[in-house]
């Protein structure tokens, strides 16, 4: 792997990792400690001091310590964190896409826990636990009044410990209890299917690092269903991004040889690189992984699905293939993460990790993605009928403290007139909700016959006519704010 796929590492909505960087960020840091700000760093003890000795009831001295680390880091942008203990230990679980639990792909429905998918092969799957199976109980607590992140953490659990669920199946309007031995669930990022003859369907849900071998895979298995494949859908709907390295072996497959994927611009020399197509940016042990893939994956006609949910590593993918005329992109504005974390470990106390910004990354045309996003070739709504909850979703240009879009570090100010069309399309989906006795409608399954975008895309590589959305249009870059 070289030195540069080291240095810029993990590129994601939420996790970015990057080994090399740690210890010139030490070395760095060792330097600097004379041009410390003594009158503000005085500030901070004295604060210190008068908070331990006069608040109501004694403190936990670590625990304030840990509270300024953890404000001084989130202060700078939303991606910036600082992690310890069990978010470490949750932190590292989602960089190699495995973690110990019961093997279920879950959301939220009426507060109870409904099972979108098992995954194959997991405990729950060979429990017999289905699609659209509502979990009432998790042990002896009620799922209801839980939040999702809570029902998973009592989910989770190490590997060989039992859990008891008890899970309410509508098409049988019964109750019943299951009860499964977790155990380390390896996730797939990358799942595929013959559509039709001629026409392919493959999903990248997050680049992990089994990702581009997992991608050879389905690859592989799509041209051996069918060697004449006409036409490709790549997939990146409600991709939150992952691994750079991971992102540049995905465009590298479809890309020629040694053409620019993405740059980066930071302030540190190592973070302004150049990333390229070949093995050498997105290898992990000096091999090439994509060498057994069909040479027809380099040519054939390819469309690139994307939404809001599309972000930062997925990003990348979308502006490289369309930089290069490989693909056309479809679907709606992506949420616009153009920044680079590095993760740190080498930190004096054990189990604990700083994620930071350390750059902004480029399209090969120079374009930055920041508070923008990717705009697609073709616009085209979820549904026939429209989007109804795009403005509801949240961008990076949403988010408080994300980074300008130019060069610099400044702040970006958010959008008054999208704030005021989020509140005002809440506002209308809470009136109609009032007034019908139906439920909110619900978009279908990715990959589905149902999928009103995937027929588009379908229809664009069949020459077809495709139904363009008559609402969306570009959300320009917000402008930096000078301080």
């Amino acid at each position: 792997m070289g030195s540069k796929l080291k240095v810029a590492g993990w590129v994601s909505v939420g996790m970015v990792a990057g080994a090399l960087t740690t210890m010139q960020f030490q070395a760095t840091a060792r330097s600097s400690m004379s041009a410390l700000p003594l009158e503000e760093m005085q500030q901070l003890a004295t604060v210190f001091d008068l908070v331990k000795r006069a608040y109501v009831e004694p403190v936990d001295e670590k625990k304030l310590i840990r509270d300024a680390i953890g404000g001084m880091v989130s202060g700078l942008d939303p991606h910036s964190a600082y992690f310890e203990g069990a978010a470490y230990k949750e932190f590292r679980e989602s960089i190699h896409g495995k973690f110990t639990g019961v093997g279920i792909q879950i959301e939220m429905e009426d507060g109870l826990v409904k099972v979108v998918s098992p995954i194959e092969g997991s405990p729950a799957f060979r429990a017999g636990l289905q699609t659209g199976d509502l979990i009432t109980r998790i042990d002896d607590t009620a799922v209801k009044g839980l939040t999702l992140d809570q029902a998973i953490k009592r989910m989770r659990g190490p590997s060989g410990t039992k859990v008891l669920l008890t899970v309410f199946r509508k098409g049988e309007n019964r109750s019943f209890p299951v009860t499964i031995v977790r155990e380390e669930i390896k996730t797939k990022s990358v799942r595929s299917k013959v559509v039709e003859p001629g026409y392919a369907w493959i999903r990248i849900n997050q680049f992990q690092e089994p990702t581009v071998r997992d991608f050879v895979e389905q690859v592989k298995e799509v041209w051996r269903q069918d060697p004449r494949l006409k036409g490709l859908v790549l997939d990146l709907r409600n991709d939150p991004g992952g691994l750079l390295d991971g992102a540049i072996g995905i465009s590298a497959a479809f890309l020629p040889r040694d053409v620019v994927v993405v740059t980066t611009n930071g302030q540190m020399a190592d973070q302004r690189a150049t990333y390229k197509a070949s093995p050498g940016f997105y290898s992990r042990d000096g091999s090439d992984p994509l060498a057994g893939l069909p040479a027809a994956l380099k040519t054939v006609p390819l469309v690139v699905l994307v939404n809001e949910g599309s972000a930062s590593a997925s990003e990348i993918v979308a502006g490289a293939l369309r930089d290069h005329k490989r693909a056309v992109i479809m679907g709606s504005q992506t949420f616009g993460k153009g920044s680079v974390q590095t993760e740190l470990t080498r930190l004096p106390m054990p189990n604990t990790s700083l994620k930071i910004t350390t750059a902004r990354y480029y399209t090969p045309s120079g374009q930055s993605i920041q508070a923008k996003g990717i705009v697609p070739d073709l616009l085209v709504d979820d549904t026939a009928e429209g989007s109804p909850y795009a403005a509801l979703r949240m961008r990076e240009a949403d988010l408080d403290r994300h980074l300008g879009n130019g060069s610099g570090s400044a702040d970006a100010e958010k959008d008054p007139a999208r704030e005021k069309q989020r509140e005002e399309a809440l506002r209308k989906l809470e009136e109609a909700n009032a007034k019908s006795a139906q439920k909110p409608p619900r978009l279908p399954e990715f990959g589905s016959a149902e999928d009103f975008q995937l027929q588009q895309a379908l229809n664009h590589l069949k020459g077809r006519p495709v139904m363009l959305s008559k609402t969306q249009t570009e959300r320009k870059p917000d402008a930096a704010r000078t301080n």
